[in-house]
């Protein structure tokens, strides 16, 4: 999604803190690189041995950890611009009575984005006590980077649209579009449905 710019919360500093500051941001680098990257999150009893330990408030730490495991969600987010033309690729595959597919892709200079949509019968969706809000996160490989910038949708269809880069290339044959749905809020746990459209 689209991110709201981030703005101080005060202009206070206190610039003795400074080196200490510094010091977190060298424990958040070490952090990644003991763990591969993969540092999971605490249990809720080390947070809570931690909080009485350093005097801190339990609920604080427990949001630092939570951003510091969702670190993807603050990967700066390319912007499309300087569009070239859209391609068609008429692509779709069904999985459990419900539709996804991919039906072009619009070139950028700098980016490609996909559109991806998910379409079903939504008759019995009032009646069905196990609906759930889900997302959808793009993997294609190590090279790209793809993020959600919009998804709506309802009545039995849901759209979504996700940025690459750098850009696929205009002939993208080969191509595997890696679809994976998760649980709204972004919890570890995935629905298990992943979609692959091959281009």
């Amino acid at each position: 999604m689209k991110r709201i710019p981030f703005n101080r919360t005060t202009t206070h500093y206190d610039e003795r803190v400074t080196q200490i500051d510094e010091k977190i941001c060298e424990l958040i680098k070490q952090r990644k690189e003991i763990s591969d990257n993969n540092p999971g999150y605490p249990p809720f009893e080390y947070i809570t041995n931690w909080a009485e330990k350093f005097t801190l408030y339990e609920d604080q730490l427990k949001s630092v950890f939570g951003t510091l495991w969702n670190e993807e969600v603050y990967r700066p987010i390319v912007e499309p611009s300087g569009f070239r033309l859209n391609l068609p690729v008429l692509k779709s595959i069904e999985i459990n009575n419900q539709i996804y597919s991919v039906i072009s892709i619009r070139q950028y200079s700098n980016a490609s984005v996909v559109i991806f949509n998910k379409d079903w019968d939504n008759t019995n969706d009032f009646l069905d006590n196990k609906l759930t809000h889900t997302t959808f996160e793009l993997f294609i490989n190590e090279y790209y980077n793809c993020s959600m910038i919009s998804g709506a949708g309802g009545d039995g269809h849901f759209h979504y649209n996700f940025t690459v880069s750098p850009p696929l290339p205009d002939d993208f044959s080969g191509v595997d579009l890696i679809f994976k749905e998760r649980f709204i809020p972004l919890i570890e746990n995935k629905t298990g449905i992943e979609i692959v459209i091959h281009l």
